[in-house]
């Protein structure tokens, strides 16, 4: 009885050992959804505001309804993405008037220091449509991964700021930000002042 029992607990040792030595646990880390990026196409957008630009078929512009929204002010939203670019036109009033818009849209940007590893900018002049003005690309887990304003320096500006609506971490947004990058760029370049 004895012997069957030491050979009961030896072949259930010698089983222990062979399971835990085949047995390879190692953490998974963490993960992101599997992003599906639609085809870039795009269609004109036109409204009663002094500019026309083009969008990507898979957004949809919306008036902005805030307390203190002007006129022409709107949200280029990407549903699928959870994000929106931020348009607010204003007239150009005088040098003052343009001055101070242009250092509102520097200011804006470099409020994201706080959180952003490095500020990018970069020049934008279209002279023959006669648009001019700043990309601002901001690195890091900052709230706005890029920010522009574009003008024709006497009578129209527009400042567009691109936003996540969720806590901003760089390495999931990364790839949809770099997708979007190219919206971004593709409604500068195809911007006309009326």
């Amino acid at each position: 009885m004895r012997k069957s029992l030491h050979l009961t607990v030896a072949c259930g040792f010698i089983a222990l050992i062979a399971w835990t030595c085949t047995s390879h646990y190692s953490p998974k880390p963490r993960g992101y959804h599997r992003i599906v990026f639609p085809e870039k196409t795009y269609r004109a957008y036109t409204s009663a505001c002094p500019f026309t630009f083009d969008i990507p078929v898979y957004a949809e512009m919306k008036p902005d309804h805030t307390a203190d929204a002007q006129p022409c002010w709107m949200d280029l939203v990407f549903p699928q993405f959870n994000a929106r670019i931020h348009l607010s036109y204003m007239p150009v009033n005088g040098k003052d008037n343009f001055n101070n818009l242009v250092e509102d849209a520097r200011t804006f940007a470099f409020n994201h220091t706080i959180k952003a590893t490095a500020i990018d900018q970069s020049r934008i002049r279209r002279s023959d449509d006669r648009v001019y003005g700043l990309k601002y690309e901001i690195k890091g887990n900052a709230a706005s991964g890029v920010q522009f304003f574009v003008t024709d320096s006497t009578s129209h500006y527009l400042r567009g700021a691109l936003y996540f609506h969720e806590k901003p971490r760089l390495d999931s947004i990364q790839p949809v930000l770099d997708f979007l990058k190219a919206d971004i760029d593709t409604l500068i370049h195809s911007l006309r002042w009326k």
